[in-house]
C-alpha cells in the first residue's frame, strides 16, 4: 500500500519503523483504550509478524519530518468487508493527522479494493468514536460490558460501520 496526502504518506511497514512504533505502542496513555503498553520486544515482534509478514496494518509517515507517527489497522475480515483501526503518536494528536490518514485509507479501500463495508470498534466513546463519526461511520451497536479495559474494569464496545454507498453522505 502506498497513499500520499498533503501531509502524510501511508505505506507498508518496514523493520526500521521499530523505534517509532514503540514510541506509540509503548506509551501507557496512547494504549489506554486498547491494551497494556507494549515492551520494545513485543513491539518488534508485532511489527515483524503482524505488520510486515501478515500486512495487517500500514504505517503513517509525516512527510516533512519522515517520522512514522501512526498505525492504521486494515484487515479484510470477510469478502469485501474490512476492519479498520488506528493508533497515533500522542505528540501528533489534535492536528488532524488521524482523520487525514484514515480518510485516505477509506478512499483507497472503497476505490481500489472495491470494499463493500468498513467497520471499526472502540471503548473510547469520546475521541475514537468522534473520529469514526467524522469519517462518516454510523454507530451500529453497543456490546455492553464486553471487554475489560487496561484497569480491569468492564467496558462497552461501540461498533461503527460505513457502507460504500453511504460514503460522502
Amino acid at each position: 500500500m502506498y497513499i500520499e496526502t498533503d501531509r502524510l504518506i501511508v505505506r507498508d511497514f518496514m523493520l526500521k519503523d521499530a523505534d517509532d512504533l514503540y514510541e506509540i505502542m509503548g506509551d501507557d496513555e496512547t494504549m489506554e483504550n486498547l491494551e497494556p503498553a507494549y515492551s520494545f520486544e513485543k513491539t518488534s515482534n508485532f511489527l515483524a509478524v503482524f505488520c510486515i509478514e501478515k500486512k495487517g496494518a500500514a504505517a503513517v509517515v509525516h512527510k516533512k519530518s519522515g517520522k512514522m507517527i501512526g498505525y492504521v489497522l486494515l484487515n479484510e475480515i470477510n469478502d469485501k468487508i474490512y476492519e479498520m483501526g488506528w493508533i497515533f503518536n500522542k505528540k501528533y494528536w489534535g492536528q488532524g493527522y488521524a482523520y487525514e490518514a484514515c480518510k485516505a485509507v477509506i478512499d483507497y479501500v472503497f476505490d481500489e479494493l472495491n470494499a463493500h463495508k468498513i467497520f471499526a470498534e472502540t471503548i473510547d466513546v469520546v475521541k475514537s468514536a468522534g473520529l469514526m463519526k467524522k469519517l462518516g461511520m454510523k454507530m451500529e451497536g453497543i456490546q455492553r460490558s464486553q471487554i475489560k479495559n487496561v484497569y480491569g474494569n468492564w467496558a462497552d464496545i461501540y461498533l461503527f460501520g460505513l457502507l460504500k454507498e453511504e460514503r460522502g453522505k
